[in-house]
């Protein structure tokens, strides 16, 4: 997820975006379904224009039971170097056309609500800034070209205290960059076929779930 770039500006596809929108072609989001001939020179482009793959991933991850017991703190890197931090409590629009509204005005803004706790923050940083920021114990990156493992071995080898971090690729093509791959301490594929990013968060947040007996704990059976 991104805006779009500066050298994408004048491009019509852009242009008509923006002026439909009512925005500067700087201010909204960068998106391949309106904007894929712009993005044809664009480098990465495989990895870029889909912020619609972050809104269903993050609606998987702030629904969990795992979110609503305060147990997760979820953030995403982007790939022009901004994170978003997102309080638990936030709830985000399901609607695709809201949630780029709300992403575009947090890019502006910085920080939602404009009045009383932000439950939205952004600014810049990179990857390896966000792990100094979190002081995880222990870095896992999900990735096809990782370590063939079952959820259900990567959790049950994991030691327990300290804070585990998990990264996931919200992008629709290509493998994590190599900054990410030498930061995380595994790379772990779950399966042998790329699944959606989405797939992926929900699989993990629930096997993990697991591994803390959390069903059990909710349900009042332990």
């Amino acid at each position: 997820m991104e805006r779009v770039p500066k050298p994408l500006w004048s491009h019509p596809s852009v242009v008509k975006k923006a002026r439909k929108e009512g925005k500067g072609p700087g201010s909204i989001l960068l998106d391949r379904t309106y904007h894929h001939r712009a993005m044809l020179k664009l480098e990465r482009r495989g990895k870029r224009g889909r912020p619609d793959i972050v809104h269903f991933s993050l609606l998987e991850a702030l629904g969990t039971p795992l979110n609503k017991e305060g147990l997760l703190k979820t953030h995403v890197h982007t790939i022009d170097d901004h994170i978003i931090n997102l309080d638990r409590e936030v709830r985000l629009p399901r609607n695709y056309d809201r949630f780029v509204g709300l992403m575009e005005q947090l890019y502006e803004l910085g920080e939602l609500p404009p009045k009383g706790p932000a439950l939205l923050r952004l600014g810049r940083g990179t990857f390896r800034e966000l792990i100094k920021e979190i002081k995880p114990s222990h870095v896992i990156a999900f990735s096809r070209v990782g370590e063939p493992k079952t959820l259900q071995e990567v959790f049950s080898s994991l030691r327990t205290g300290g804070e585990l971090m998990v990264a996931v690729g919200a992008f629709p093509r290509g493998h994590f960059s190599k900054t990410v791959l030498d930061i995380a301490d595994e790379v772990v594929s779950i399966d042998v076929e790329g699944l959606e990013a989405w797939t992926v968060t929900s699989r993990i947040i629930y096997e993990y779930e697991k591994a803390l007996g959390l069903p059990e704990k909710r349900l009042g059976k332990r």
